[in-house]
């Protein structure tokens, strides 16, 4: 039997179920981008407020392309478990209910801008992933693509145009992805969109919207048949939408909304004047490692980041990237200790209760490269400090996106395979980041630094 509100009341008696009257909250958040870490993360908090007596703040997900998540949770009515592994009590499962509806957006634009456009509707938070802001190697929004098709601009700027001329307040536009200050990152492309392709909506949108910057944290590894049978277990249940994830979990929020809001810091979150020091701090030291650990460790033979992390011969170089490169270009704020942080990841990467496949991780590798590495990179060289762990983990990458790993998952896929082609094992390294190198707007390298990395990607012939 299938988890639903009509089975609810078959789960196993040890499973937490949702302490709120799902019924009688009205959708208050849309989100675009539903996968598996919204689903152990955003709406874990969600549900977390209106537990606590929050009410009105039900989400309806958005995926921006598949109706694989919509065929999964709307036949439960929105409802699936989250297990918690390799906390000190074991296994923990609980049902979330935060999630309304699920609507998939290139099949159903009307529904989409209907619940948009909903005087209830106040927050929209995305997890689209790097790629999914269509930028550019120089970081600038590229226009042609974000008009094409269902696009978080074309979705946002209808919503914008709906809610003004009904005369609708504005939304809080909450980015919950990996880029640094992403709340004005996001502000400034859904700016430079409007004055494009929607210019009525530019003056209303920096005059009655707000897009804060968040950081978000918490390993959530893809779901394998392995947990939807281990969950199945646990509830009595079906469930198709389960997902996996650690016991630590943060969401640090910049405390500067245009509308209402959950109470989710009353639930652990964090509001703050300046997310930077944390999101800084979160990019450049567990991004950055997880990255690290993603190309090394499948270059020798390692599938998940447990494994990777226990090989004495990369574990050097992933904590000196960590404590030593990334670690002294962060400005910490007040009572932020960055060695006891290190600790911590360095612990959660080595939860062998929580696989986390390193393919995963190395997927979309050209978006997520400039915060994670090159941004160390140029502040470091600035102080004339080198960067020998960091260098070691671009050269990984430069030899990953020549498909020595497997197939590359990257949206630059082709361009750097036909870069590889032209410039070859001697210049690649130039190609890429020296002057006018495709990512030379994030990071030039000097002339000593593309030596380093062109004898490092020849040592591993």
């Amino acid at each position: 039997m299938r988890l639903s509100s009509a089975t609810l009341a078959q789960l196993r008696p040890d499973v937490a179920r949702p302490a709120y009257d799902r019924a009688a909250q009205a959708t208050g958040i849309v989100h675009l981008g539903i996968g598996a870490f919204h689903r152990a993360h955003q709406a874990v908090f969600t549900d977390d407020a209106m537990a606590a007596g929050d009410r009105d703040w039900a989400i309806t997900g958005v995926s921006l392309r598949s109706p694989q998540v919509r065929d999964t949770m709307v036949p439960q009515d929105g409802l699936y478990s989250v297990t918690t592994r390799g906390g000190p009590s074991g296994d923990e499962i609980r049902i979330i209910g935060a999630v309304r509806d699920v609507i998939v957006a290139p099949e159903n634009p009307g529904a989409l801008a209907a619940t948009l456009a909903a005087a209830s509707t106040r927050i929209v938070t995305l997890t689209v992933t790097e790629k999914g802001y269509l930028r550019g190697p120089d970081g600038r929004l590229d226009l042609d693509a974000a008009h094409r098709g269902q696009t978080i601009y074309t979705i946002l700027a209808t919503a914008m145009r709906a809610r003004r001329l009904s005369g609708i307040g504005g939304l809080t536009i909450l980015s919950c992805d990996n880029l640094a200050d992403n709340g004005r990152v996001l502000g400034e492309l859904l700016q430079t969109y409007c004055e494009r392709h929607a210019p009525e909506e530019a003056a209303w949108f920096a005059r009655e919207c707000a897009c804060p910057s968040t950081m978000v944290d918490r390993i959530v590894p893809a779901t394998q048949e392995s947990d939807y049978a281990s969950a199945a277990e646990r509830l009595g249940l079906r469930d198709e939408a389960a997902v996996v994830t650690e016991p630590f979990r943060q969401w640090v929020i910049e405390d500067r909304f245009a509308t209402p809001r959950p109470g989710w810091d009353r639930v652990e979150a964090e509001m703050v004047d300046d997310v930077r020091p944390y999101e800084t701090a979160k990019l450049r030291m567990l991004n950055g490692a997880h990255s690290a650990l993603a190309y090394l460790g499948l270059a020798a033979g390692h599938s998940y980041v447990h494994q990777a992390v226990a090989d004495p011969a990369l574990f050097p170089l992933v904590e000196r990237l960590m404590r030593v490169e990334a670690a002294r270009t962060i400005a910490a704020a007040l009572g932020q200790d960055l060695d006891a942080y290190a600790d911590a990841l360095l612990a959660r990467f080595r939860n062998t209760a929580l696989p986390h496949r390193l393919a995963q991780i190395a997927m979309d590798g050209s978006q997520k490269i400039g915060q994670r590495w090159l941004e160390s990179l140029t502040v470091n060289r600035a102080r004339g400090q080198d960067c020998p762990a960091t260098l070691t983990a671009l050269a990984a990458w430069i030899i990953h996106v020549r498909g020595d790993n497997g197939p590359v998952d990257d949206p630059m896929a082709e361009q750097l395979n036909a870069i590889w082609g032209k410039a070859g094992r001697e210049s690649i390294a130039a190609a890429l980041f020296g002057a006018g190198g495709l990512f030379a707007s994030h990071w030039t390298a000097s002339e000593q630094d593309l030596q380093v990395l062109t004898d490092l990607i020849a040592a591993r012939r």
